[in-house]
């Protein structure tokens, strides 16, 4: 993808999980015709669309993501 990316952190409890951030976009542009309701399944499709796994939501943005899984500790048998 074109665009800068940057890693959000986010805590949940007394886990912190990080997301590369590839699209910032705003709620509105899923809000249903006429009406303050969004449309989540657009927002789900969008974000398989981009190839994204995970979405975070700011008071007006929506902020599709690739998490970035921990690290897996290999040791070498030799």
């Amino acid at each position: 993808m074109i665009g800068v990316h940057y890693i959000k952190y986010v805590n949940y409890g007394t886990e912190e999980k990080a997301y590369i951030v590839k699209r910032e976009m705003p709620t509105h542009h899923f809000s249903q015709p006429k009406s303050n309701k969004l449309n989540m399944e657009l927002v789900k499709a969008y974000r398989d669309w981009l190839g994204c796994d995970h979405v975070l939501r700011t008071q007006s943005e929506f902020l599709f993501c690739e998490t970035i899984e921990d690290a897996i500790i290999v040791e070498d048998e030799n």
